[in-house]
């Protein structure tokens, strides 16, 4: 049976033309969907017997609970949840002082291949609807807590742009769970067409998964770089204005001997001059079979991090570069 869960405003007044009901019934169901959060179709008690009974014989709610739950010593918690076809999804719940922070999945796998990255060694096995994603947020335990949602888990969210800007839809509409587009950013690691459609449709915040400032190893590091070259990507970022609300951040693992030299410092520099953005250098979790070395983030504390925000003059930068980020960051555990 279809799931009632993921559908948009427009797709529910759909639901209920086709099955005679009242026009007004849509708003009705997105409210017990995604502000009440009913798990039966029975639970919406505004709709009469006879409507329920009708959508009872097409459809089913669709939520679906975390099937399994790894914490650790920092708070933070990774959630596996069932998808499509008998797969698994992961999300990370990162509690901070002052916010609590979901990293979401949007793909079951990954199509990228980059070198980092884990869930790219398992290859893309599918994409994953606007309610298997909404359903992470929904039906997490913490879910009254959460305070901002990065889609950064599993998969290239560009690659299932159509999908993501749908959840985004439900999360920030009145008629969904009415919440701020300034509460979510949305990575990606440069699938232009996509980015352009998501930088037009959305006013969530972008995350560019940089990594390095030069062509021919961001190659080695990131296959996408062969297809659309960072600077196309830092091109069409440049044609629009994000305004002083919405956020363009940079995302920069830092590897070991890699990509930490002062002449990365001023490729980046070059690269990202005239963009007001942030950079967030971070912390790299080592996977089997990688080539690639944990940083010592203890020695970026000083010159090189004050290079990067002297390189790029106000008011084209925050001040705002971070280092290592939680223990645990958003990378697939493979808990299931």
């Amino acid at each position: 049976m279809e799931a009632l869960f993921g559908k948009t405003l427009e797709e529910l007044k759909i639901v209920a033309a086709e099955n005679g009901l009242p026009g007004f019934t849509a708003k009705q169901m997105a409210q017990w969907l995604y502000t009440k959060g009913v798990s039966d179709i029975d639970d919406m008690t505004n709709l009469s017997k006879d409507a329920r009974d009708r959508l009872k014989e097409k459809y089913i709610i669709g939520r679906v609970a975390p099937s399994k739950v790894q914490a650790s010593v920092d708070g933070t918690k990774k959630y596996l949840y069932p998808a499509q076809k008998g797969l698994f999804i992961e999300a990370a719940y990162i509690p901070e002082k002052e916010r609590h922070t979901l990293c979401i999945s949007s793909q079951i796998g990954c199509k990228m291949g980059c070198l980092f990255c884990m869930t790219g060694k398992q290859g893309f096995q599918g994409q994953l609807t606007a309610g298997e994603i909404v359903n992470q947020v929904i039906s997490l335990p913490e879910s009254d807590q959460l305070t901002n949602i990065v889609y950064m888990g599993m998969g290239e969210p560009m690659d299932n742009v159509e999908n993501v800007l749908k959840s985004l839809e439900i999360f920030t509409s009145d008629w969904g769970m009415g919440w701020s587009p300034r509460r979510f950013n949305v990575s990606t690691i440069g699938v232009e067409p996509a980015m352009r459609r998501f930088i037009e449709e959305s006013d969530a915040h972008l995350a560019i998964s940089l990594h390095t400032p030069f062509n021919e190893e961001r190659k080695k590091l990131m296959p996408i770089e062969q297809v659309y070259p960072i600077e196309e990507v830092i091109d069409s970022l440049k044609e629009y204005d994000f305004g002083r609300q919405r956020r363009i951040s940079f995302e920069y693992i830092m590897f070991d001997g890699v990509n930490d030299t002062p002449a990365h410092v001023k490729g980046l520099t070059k690269l990202l001059n005239g963009i007001r953005c942030r950079i967030n250098l971070i912390r790299f979790h080592p996977i089997p079979d990688s080539p690639l070395r944990v940083h010592p983030m203890k020695k970026l504390s000083g010159s090189q991090t004050n290079s990067i925000e002297k390189g790029l003059p106000q008011p084209s930068v925050d001040r705002e570069v971070k280092t290592s980020m939680q223990p645990a960051d958003c990378y697939p555990l493979k808990i299931c």
